[in-house]
């Protein structure tokens, strides 16, 4: 969303506030932490495009797919990302980290 031109509008999905965490609180705080402008709803968010991210400690809350999302947010950043808790991304994909380093080996 903060890297799209259009940004991003997620509506509908109250479902992700009670999965491993609130989903979308996760993504408003750490998206925030990266300094982005994020509007949080009931249902959604709403992400601007065009933003620039700095790096961020990222607060996981142990949820497999906050580690990822946030690790891959953390590959445009600028400046050093830590993923807290980075190990529950292995709930869903064991190797992710070990895949993500070979796909952005230069």
């Amino acid at each position: 969303g903060s890297q799209v031109t259009g940004g991003l509008e997620v509506s509908e999905a109250r479902e992700l506030r009670f999965k491993e965490s609130d989903r979308l609180s996760a993504l408003a705080r750490n998206l925030r932490a990266m300094g982005a402008e994020v509007e949080e709803m009931p249902d959604g968010l709403k992400i601007p495009g065009g933003q620039r991210l700095r790096g961020a400690d990222i607060d996981t809350r142990g949820d497999h797919r906050i580690a990822m999302a946030f690790a891959v947010a953390g590959l445009v950043a600028h400046g050093e990302t830590r993923i807290h808790a980075a190990e529950c991304a292995g709930v869903s994909f064991r190797g992710f980290f070990d895949a993500l380093r070979r796909l952005t080996r230069d």
